[in-house]
């Protein structure tokens, strides 16, 4: 199998990108791109527009809408194209936003291309790339809410196992119609329809222990490796915390926690028409991550220790994906190198070069790239202008 990579890319209207087009050499000719230039001149724009070639959001996590280019003309979207490496050899991707009508602009959705012909669902791209991304916005992970932190592990299943994503939206669209129907029947002071309660939740059982499982399943595995010796980066002991997956983790068969789990809506009924959503549930898992050398829950450890721990798990992550897949995913590594100390920075840079991807960096100062030497692209971008450097 090839390394996953982007060979070609281009893009229309994104952000405060008109238009670009780079051309990149495979991973064993350079596996790093490396993007310098000032604050603001769109160096990670343009690390979001590569991580809408795979499902969901982007590393922004922003609506469709927020995307396309300011002054673009009235008839023109954004889009995003390439030709890469993919899983199972060279693909066409593209990516983009059909436009809303006219009396309603926020009706825009977004469209995929797969070798020129159109997907039903953005869920396509997941059989082709895959890839894990680490932001600024993320320094937090460990401290903020818990769906950062989901969204966080979905990616990492992704790797393993591209369904994955299509039951996420499967059982989100779920939940939210029970929680639609629960919120309705609250307003108006009537009973709900019990039926109707039972036929979702009979639909969204199944696609909830799958996620379950898929997640149960990656951080055990994932587990042995983010624990072993990542030296200069700390050990993390990996685990879940929620339903169903305890469940799971104790040995009930998946028909069973699916029984347990519709028992548990359906007991819950008048509690979630209240507080809204659904009080059990894989929605509602979080991922613990201890610093195993200090015996320290994550959110407790200093900033710099907790950005350590997200780039060991994305590194143990990327080193069980290959023994097991023999893909790694491309990596998107948005201002990482600049925070870290020398001998952090060094390690990091001989684990990416062992990647086996294409890997993304950002960075304002040059210099700190330096180490990467031949094996890195190197990319100024100016004003949502890209040059390739001598």
């Amino acid at each position: 199998m090839s390394a996953l990579a982007i060979r070609r890319l281009q893009l229309t209207y994104f952000r405060n990108y008109e238009s670009l087009a780079l051309t990149l050499p495979a991973v064993n000719d350079a596996f790093a791109v490396v993007l310098t230039g000032d604050n603001g001149a769109g160096k990670t724009n343009l690390l979001e527009a590569v991580s809408m070639l795979v499902p969901g959001r982007g590393l922004r996590g922003a609506k469709i809408v927020d995307m396309p280019h300011l002054n673009r003309p009235a008839d023109h979207d954004w889009g995003v194209a390439s030709q890469a490496e993919g899983r199972v050899g060279p693909i066409r991707l593209g990516t983009g936003q059909d436009a809303g009508t006219a009396a309603d602009p926020k009706a825009s959705r977004r469209h995929v291309r797969v070798d020129g012909e159109t997907a039903s669902a953005q869920t396509a791209l997941a059989e082709h790339l895959h890839m894990a991304w680490l932001t600024p916005a993320m320094d937090g992970l460990f401290r903020d809410g818990a769906s950062d932190r989901r969204r966080f592990m979905d990616r990492l299943v992704f790797a393993f196992d591209p369904s994955h994503a299509g039951r996420v939206t499967r059982y989100e669209k779920l939940l939210r119609e029970r929680a639609k129907l629960l919120k309705d029947a609250s307003e108006t002071g009537q009973a709900p329809d019990p039926h109707w309660l039972d036929s979702i939740a009979a639909g969204l059982t199944e696609p909830a222990v799958a996620i379950a499982a898929g997640r149960l399943a990656l951080v055990e595995r994932l587990h042995r490796v983010a624990a072993t010796d990542l030296e200069p980066f700390p050990a993390a002991d990996l685990a879940l915390d929620g339903q169903p997956e305890g469940w799971l983790a104790e040995g009930a068969p998946s028909g069973v926690v699916e029984d347990r789990l519709r028992a548990a809506l359906a007991a819950g009924r008048s509690q979630d028409a209240q507080a809204g959503g659904a009080s059990i549930g894989p929605h509602r898992t979080d991922l613990i991550a201890p610093h195993r050398g200090k015996q320290m829950p994550a959110h407790l450890c200093s900033t710099g220790e907790q950005k350590a721990l997200l780039i060991a798990i994305t590194l143990a992550h990327g080193r069980l994906a290959t023994a097991e897949t023999g893909q790694a995913p491309i990596l998107l590594l948005d201002e990482v190198a600049a925070h870290l100390d020398e001998a952090r920075r060094h390690a990091l840079f001989e684990r990416l070069a062992a990647h086996q991807a294409q890997v993304w960096m950002t960075g304002t100062d040059t210099n700190i790239f330096n180490g990467l030497g031949d094996a890195a692209t190197r990319i100024t971008i100016t004003g949502g202008r890209a040059q390739k450097d001598a």
